[in-house]
């Protein structure tokens, strides 16, 4: 098989492959179309009969939406922001500083990529509940709610990351030693060297870590699950739970309501494809 043939079989199959993961998508999206009728009937149809455009009006006004949708989009900004300063400085101490115990410390906080977040979750809550003179606790973290249900306690667990700091250090370790030596001899500092050469370089592995980091934390279930309690704290995840019950499930204005949901990611992706693509290449996580 000659290269043109294997180029042409392997765009084929990502073809058949990419059809195959929108089905889900086509099939949410008609949903959200259809009468409860037309989903509970024992034929299927992929084209809704009658256009249900009503299901997104009704859904949105199941429930305080816009509480919801802020809060995610709060908490989403605030994590993505505070995460990529902290990876990105740690990322760039860790492939272009010299100092003792690099490599250990780079070392311990691969760990963290290691351990299952779910191990995780109980410590961190507690430790967020007994948080000193926050949420009605006294100076030893008793009395009171600590951060539980509260802004701190949905972001702080999402601020910082293994992964990230790992993404950024094999990106900044693309660059020549030459580009440190020539900051130098300009008279940059460190921090400066940072913040006039190597940021404004950093778009790639901006935009993968936002459209990585976005995702996870807008789609994040289990620890707004467990660290919320009222009704204004949750997120549009959780909110998802108010069109099912212990016998009945809404699917019309669930699909309905998720199809709005996924709009915001879906808009940064496309955004910030060209950058994503490039950030995936030369960080070396493809595959």
């Amino acid at each position: 098989m000659n290269e043109q043939s294997l180029n042409r079989l392997i765009s084929i199959i990502m073809l058949v492959l990419s059809l195959i993961i929108l089905v889900p998508f086509l099939i949410m999206l008609v949903t959200s179309f259809k009468t409860m009728g037309e989903v509970l009937a024992p034929n299927f149809t992929f084209i809704p009969k009658q256009w249900a455009f009503f299901n997104y009006i009704e859904a949105m006004t199941t429930g305080n939406w816009g509480r919801y949708f802020f809060n995610s989009f709060f908490i989403t900004a605030v994590a993505v922001v505070v995460s990529l300063i902290i990876n990105s400085v740690a990322g760039f101490a860790f492939a272009r500083l010299e100092f003792k115990g690099r490599d250990l410390l780079f070392f311990i906080s691969l760990i963290g990529l290691m351990v299952p977040q779910q191990v995780t979750m109980i410590p961190v809550f507690l430790i967020l509940k007994h948080v000193p003179l926050a949420g009605g606790n006294d100076l030893f973290g008793q009395g009171g709610m600590g951060w539980v249900d509260s802004y701190m306690g949905l972001i702080i667990p999402y601020i910082a990351g293994s992964f990230g700091v790992f993404l950024f250090r094999q990106f900044y370790l693309n660059f020549p030693k030459s580009l440190d030596d020539a900051a130098r001899i300009d008279g940059l500092t460190s921090l400066k060297t940072y913040l006039y050469i190597y940021l404004p370089l950093s778009k790639p592995v901006l935009a993968t870590l936002i459209v990585l980091k976005t995702t996870s934390t807008w789609n994040e279930y289990t620890w707004p699950l467990i660290i919320t309690v009222s009704d204004k704290m949750k997120t549009v995840q959780l909110a998802l739970t108010l069109f099912r019950d212990e016998t009945n499930v809404q699917w019309t204005l669930m699909m309905a309501a998720t199809t709005l949901i996924v709009l915001p990611l879906l808009i940064i992706f496309l955004t910030l494809q060209k950058y994503f693509v490039e950030g995936i290449v030369t960080t070396g996580i493809k595959g």
